[in-house]
């Protein structure tokens, strides 16, 4: 019995000094820490796209766009996560002048056409895409699949000539109705 108040006593002395202080100032997250080194925003804002918190990555990029100043990263960065919100004419603007730059990646051509691919211009999305593609060297599935799609949209879109055909509608029984030709 004295054995197990000693091995009970030693375990939890062990255990209570695996524990953590307790902070006087309670259960707030911690404040600013003077001095300390800001993590870069761009950086944060990667992070938190790839979490599906495109609002918060938005600020992250905007408090990156104050350090950075307004860089191809920063654009697309920011026109990416307007892409996410469904901010598409934000999206585009922001994407556009990202492509301007002289640094800018496959992937900010590949947001800029999914942009146009989803605002149905079609045939601008195609040549978007054909360029990441090119300087992507191929490389990307993603950036070949939205091709893909940009190519098959483009392609039914079209829906040929025009002719210009006579139809009468014609009622059957209750609620049922048929569309037919006139001779």
């Amino acid at each position: 019995m004295l054995r197990r108040v000693a091995v009970f006593l030693v375990g939890t002395l062990t255990l209570a000094g695996c524990l953590a202080p307790a902070t006087p100032k309670g259960p707030y997250a911690p404040g600013v820490a003077p001095g300390a080194e800001a993590v870069d925003g761009l950086l944060v804002g990667h992070r938190l796209m790839d979490a599906g918190e495109y609002e918060l990555a938005h600020k992250a990029y905007t408090r990156a766009a104050v350090t950075h100043g307004m860089t191809a990263d920063v654009l697309a960065g920011l026109g990416s996560a307007n892409l996410a919100l469904g901010r598409l004419g934000t999206a585009e603007r922001l994407l556009r002048e990202a492509i301007e730059q002289p640094d800018a990646t496959p992937e900010t051509w590949n947001n800029l056409g999914v942009v146009l691919v989803e605002k149905g211009n079609y045939p601008e999305a195609e040549q978007m895409l054909r360029r990441a593609y090119a300087l992507d060297n191929g490389e990307s599935d993603a950036i070949r699949d939205n091709l893909r799609l940009a190519l098959a949209k483009s392609e039914n879109s079209d829906y040929g000539d025009v002719e210009e055909q006579d139809y009468k509608l014609v009622r059957r029984g209750s609620g049922d109705y048929l569309v037919r030709k006139i001779p």
